[in-house]
């Protein structure tokens, strides 16, 4: 394939991550990472690096659109977000350890568990307004541990992100959506910087990937509110399920 049909193929879907981002406040990372590995051809650490460049500037721009619809809880964003920053970095750090093949493995695996998160039935009804008070040993830890995947695997981690975020801040789901993306901007960041201690970026493909991607998050922050949320959520659960069945296949193949 023409190097100039693969930058046009990956920018046109690059733009359906951050309609996913701007709708759903996640999935994020879930396309970026096979995309640039099977399509753009980068080597693993390399798309998992340049994902968390990708999926946190675009998030960062995806929730300003959110904020003017008055959809972002700062506090509670910020709060969650600095914990998972500790633990992006050191996820970060500790990727630098593992072979590639090895962490495609967790990310397909990583897919898998979001497609069935987003496929099962919701347990109960969403709750309508924002506790006043956080439970702080929770939110450490929820914190922390979504950090640490994100900068193992590359994952911006909002499918797990938003139901923290409905769960414990007690947060409507249009906000948990809005908030998350403060969160996906802050852990994707410190991922970023525990990469690239030993990772270089082409950051020409990079830019061009997240313009794209940028592009499509404000087309989805402008849809989210006319868009039936469990629709959404289900025909993209069975989207993420074929792609990480796909993954886990290829990198189980490599492997034999």
């Amino acid at each position: 394939m023409y190097p100039g049909l693969v930058i046009f193929l990956v920018a046109a879907l690059a733009v359906l991550v951050g309609l996913s981002l701007g709708l759903l406040g996640g999935g994020g990372s879930i396309l970026t990472v096979p995309l640039l590995v099977y399509v753009a051809g980068m080597e693993a650490k390399e798309a998992i690096a340049t994902s968390l460049l990708v999926v946190g500037v675009t998030s960062a721009v995806a929730t300003v659109a959110h904020a003017r619809a008055g959809r972002v809880q700062w506090r509670t964003g910020l709060m969650f977000g600095g914990f998972a920053m500790v633990g992006a970095y050191l996820g970060g750090r500790v990727a630098a350890f593992l072979p590639g093949t090895l962490l495609l493995l967790a990310f397909a695996l990583m897919m898998l568990a979001t497609a069935w998160a987003m496929l099962r039935r919701p347990s109960g009804p969403a709750p309508t307004r924002a506790h006043d008070t956080l439970p702080w040993a929770l939110v450490v830890g929820e914190g922390l541990v979504v950090g640490f995947v994100t900068g193992i695997v590359g994952a911006g981690g909002g499918f797990l992100v938003v139901p923290a975020l409905v769960l414990l801040g007690g947060l409507p789901m249009p906000v948990a959506v809005g908030t998350s993306l403060v969160v996906i901007a802050m852990k994707s960041g410190a991922g970023l910087a525990g990469y690239l201690s030993s990772v270089s970026i082409d950051w020409a493909t990079a830019g061009v990937v997240t313009a794209a991607a940028v592009a499509g998050a404000l087309v989805g922050g402008r849809l989210v509110s006319r868009v039936h949320p469990d629709r959404l959520r289900v025909a993209f659960g069975w989207f993420v399920l074929v792609m990480g069945v796909v993954v886990l296949a290829q990198e189980v193949l490599a492997l034999l």
